[in-house]
């Protein structure tokens, strides 16, 4: 990349190499904008690490508890899953006009577009987990006196988490590109709008410097959650 730009291979005013947009965001002191509106670099990663966080721990528990609502009950099942199926296949992008809607420009409505992302597959998963569980190990706790809800609490359970972590690593890169898209077209700070703003500016060195951040906290990310992952669900070791 750096041979290139130097032999003029490429145009370094549309594809700076990376001694350029790394002095760019040095010399203008991890900020991008002009004036008050401003926005520090470290606080636009915060800003949207957060709201990814947070909408996979709302999707993560609403999920496991409609999954494994939906496993007991047929009630539940006849009338949630075909909703759950219909909204399934709907792009969180899709959702971002409606969030804007009913929660407005904010942190609200980029939360809400991560759930959607996550939510509803999850919440196959786990049903689809719960039915994968083998009938045998039911059967040995039953046979050792387990009541149902020690049987759910320490044998399907256990079971379904890590195969529902793992979905929840999976459809975490759809929800980050989704709260990436809603900050870009309405919120006024996150990794998404240092984007947006470079295109407006026609600033190439600002551009390269959200796709960088959005590919690094995008790792950093996945790392944290497979950490959590190894630690939490100590009893069923994941593969990177």
């Amino acid at each position: 990349w750096e041979l290139a730009a130097a032999q003029g291979w490429i145009m370094q005013s549309l594809f700076p190499p990376p001694s350029s947009f790394i002095r760019y965001a040095v010399e203008s002191d991890f900020k991008v904008g002009f004036g008050r509106e401003a926005m520090a670099i470290p606080y636009a990663i915060v800003a949207s690490a957060y709201r990814v966080l947070v909408g996979l721990a709302i999707g993560f528990a609403l999920a496991i508890a409609t999954g494994i609502l939906v496993a007991r009950s047929k009630t539940a099942r006849a009338a949630l899953l075909p909703i759950v199926r219909g909204l399934a296949p709907i792009a969180p992008i899709a959702w971002i006009p409606l969030g804007i809607v009913i929660f407005g420009v904010g942190n609200a409505t980029a939360i809400f577009v991560v759930f959607t992302g996550v939510y509803f597959l999850l919440t196959l998963s786990t049903v689809a987990a719960v039915q994968s569980v083998d009938p045998r190990l039911i059967k040995t706790a039953r046979s050792y006196g387990a009541a149902d809800r020690q049987a759910w609490r320490y044998v399907i359970f256990p079971a379904v988490l890590p195969q529902v972590f793992t979905m929840l690593r999976l459809n975490f890169f759809a929800a980050w590109m989704a709260v990436l898209a809603a900050e870009m077209v309405g919120l006024k700070n996150g990794v998404g709008m240092i984007v947006i703003l470079g295109r407006e500016m026609f600033n190439g060195n600002l551009i390269l410097i959200g796709i960088c951040i959005i590919g690094i906290t995008g790792y950093a990310v996945d790392a944290l959650l497979l950490f959590l992952q190894r630690k939490i669900l100590w009893w069923n070791e994941p593969k990177p």
